[in-house]
C-alpha cells in the first residue's frame, strides 16, 4: 500500500525530485520504491527519458484502480477504528427481568443516538445468570443487582435505586403517607427467587430483620403479574421500585420511612483485554437512563394525590 501511494504521488507530478519533495524523503528511496513495485508486478509504470517522465501504458491504466483500492483501505480503517470504538457489530447486553418498559426504550435510545451503527441485543437475565454469562462469554455487558462477586469483572457506574411496599389496596397501611418496616410485622413477604440474585435477596431480608420486620413466610415471584395477584389475595406485601405498581388499580404503593432498601444496580463486563469496546459505554449510558428516571418516578410519587387532586377511579372504588 505505501508503494502505490508513492506511485500516485509520481504519477500526479511526473517528476520524481518535486514528488520525493512533495512527500518529504530523498529522490534516491523513493525511485527505488517504484522500481521494486514496477519489478513486483512485472510492468514499467513510467516511460522514462531525457525529455521528462510521463505514465507508460501501464501505469495509466493502473492509476484508476490504484485510487479505488486506496480509497478501500482507507474505508477499511475507518471501520476497523469505528469497530474498535466499539461503534460497530452487535453488543450482547443483559438486564434485570424487572427493568420497565420505560427503561429499556430510553436505554436503546441512547444507544442508538451514541452509536447508531451498534446493534445492542438485549436480553432478559437475573443476576446470577447474567454473571455466569459474562465469564462464559454469552453477554459482553449486564446490569446487576448488587451485592456481587466483582473479581472477574470491571464495573461502571452505580445507581441507587430506593424501594417501596406493595399493599392490597384496602390495606389500612395503604392510607398512610410512608410505611416502616416494622409496621409490616406479621405479614408474609412476597420476594423474587433467590437464585435470581443470592446476593441481594439475602440482602433485604438482613435489613428487615435490623428494622424490626420478620416475614411469616417468604413466597417467591418471578414474575410481576404473579407478585401482584399474591398482594392482591392478601398472600403477602412485596418491595417494588413504584412506577410499574402505582399503575395497578388492584394495589397500593407507598414509600418506606428512611429509605432503608435502596437497590444498587450497575453495569458489569469480563475484566481483561477482549471485553467489548462498548461495554463501559452502555454501562454509563445505563446508569444515566436509570438515575433519569428513578428521579422522574420520585416526583411523581411526591405528587400523586396533591390536596385537591381529582382521585383516580380506583381510589374510588377502594377509598
Amino acid at each position: 500500500m505505501r508503494h502505490l501511494r508513492l506511485f500516485v504521488t509520481v504519477a500526479d507530478e511526473l517528476h520524481f525530485s518535486r514528488a520525493a519533495e512533495r512527500l518529504g524523503m530523498a529522490q534516491p528511496p523513493l525511485s527505488q520504491a517504484i522500481r521494486r513495485l514496477e519489478k513486483e508486478l512485472g510492468a514499467e509504470l513510467f516511460d522514462r527519458s531525457q525529455r521528462g517522465v510521463r505514465l507508460s501504458a501501464a501505469g495509466a491504466a493502473l492509476l484508476d484502480e490504484t485510487h479505488e483500492i486506496l480509497a478501500q483501505e482507507t474505508k477499511l480503517r475507518t471501520l476497523a477504528r469505528r469497530a474498535a470504538d466499539g461503534a460497530l457489530g452487535t453488543l450482547r447486553a443483559g438486564v434485570p427481568p424487572d427493568t420497565t418498559a420505560a427503561v429499556l426504550s430510553a436505554l436503546l435510545s441512547a444507544c442508538a443516538e451514541h452509536a447508531p451503527e451498534l446493534s445492542v441485543d438485549l436480553q432478559e437475565v437475573t443476576t446470577a445468570e447474567q454473571l455466569r454469562l459474562l465469564a462464559s462469554g454469552g453477554l459482553d455487558v449486564g446490569l446487576v443487582h448488587h451485592p456481587v462477586d466483582a473479581t472477574e469483572l470491571r464495573l461502571g457506574p452505580g445507581v441507587s435505586l430506593d424501594l417501596g411496599i406493595v399493599l392490597p389496596r384496602t390495606s389500612p397501611l395503604a392510607r398512610l403517607p410512608e410505611v416502616m418496616l416494622s409496621d409490616l410485622s406479621g405479614h408474609d413477604l412476597i420476594l423474587f427467587p433467590r437464585a435470581h440474585a443470592p446476593g441481594w435477596h439475602d440482602r433485604i431480608l438482613d435489613l428487615c430483620r435490623a428494622e424490626g420486620f420478620v416475614p411469616g413466610r417468604v413466597r417467591h415471584a418471578s414474575n410481576f403479574e404473579f407478585l401482584l395477584a399474591l398482594v392482591t389475595a392478601g398472600h403477602g406485601v412485596a418491595f417494588d421500585r413504584g412506577p410499574a405498581a402505582r399503575k395497578e388499580p388492584r394495589v397500593a404503593w407507598s414509600p418506606l420511612a428512611g429509605r432503608p432498601l435502596t437497590v444498587r444496580i450497575s453495569g458489569a463486563w469480563p475484566a481483561g483485554r477482549g471485553a467489548h469496546p462498548a461495554a463501559f459505554r452502555f454501562a454509563e449510558l445505563a446508569a444515566e437512563v436509570l438515575a433519569r428516571q428513578h428521579t422522574a418516578a420520585a416526583r411523581g410519587n411526591s405528587t400523586a394525590h396533591p390536596p385537591g387532586d381529582t382521585p383516580r377511579p380506583w381510589s374510588v372504588v377502594y377509598g
